[in-house]
């Protein structure tokens, strides 16, 4: 599956959400939520014809595992769903929503780890947090060969840049400034 829009607008409140429905992108990451905010949350995406992908192990007041995410796909019906949890990106896959796997590049431990995780879970997509870091987006790209959504402490045009040129499909931020500039380039 291919990522047509290059960025991918993270919200964590209603006000940055509220501004994402405002906008012409189509699909819109939230990332730190209570449960009682997710159906009014989905309700207001499907009325202005967004799709969600929803952070599971920053949605408050619900555990992060395999029943939360079959929960979740019944009742809300995402178009995906973030964890770093491995029952969460198979439980997504099997319900037929976007599976995305987060990734800390934190030292070679980590990513070593990580890769095995993901033979395990073959989630849609990666995210390669920080984003900031392109010759790892190409280092995992190569190894993995899943797409890569870059995320975290990409602050400018050049950082976005230099992580799709590095392999990744899409960025998430949830720098408005960054969603403004490429709405408007239509990048």
């Amino acid at each position: 599956m291919t990522m047509e829009q290059k960025i991918l607008p993270a919200s964590s409140n209603m006000k940055e959400f509220e501004r994402f429905l405002k906008s012409s992108y189509e699909i819109g990451v939230f990332l730190d939520m209570h449960i009682a905010q997710l159906k009014n949350i989905n309700v207001m995406a499907k009325q202005h014809d967004k799709k969600m992908i929803y952070h599971v192990d920053l949605i408050h007041g619900i555990k992060n595992d395999e029943f939360a995410t079959e929960y979740i796909c019944q009742e809300f019906k995402p178009f995906g769903l973030i964890s770093t949890k491995a029952s969460v990106i198979q439980k997504a896959k099997q319900k037929g929503v976007i599976a995305v796997q987060r990734m800390f590049l934190i030292d070679t431990h980590a990513i070593e780890k990580s890769y095995k995780l993901i033979e395990k879970t073959q989630p849609d997509y990666l995210e390669v947090l920080p984003g900031a870091m392109p010759k790892m987006i190409t280092e995992v790209k190569e190894r993995v060969n899943i797409p890569i959504f870059a995320g975290g402490l990409i602050r400018t045009s050049e950082d976005v840049h230099a992580a799709l040129d590095a392999g990744a499909s899409a960025i998430t931020t949830s720098n408005r400034e960054l969603w403004d500039l490429f709405e408007k380039n239509n990048i």
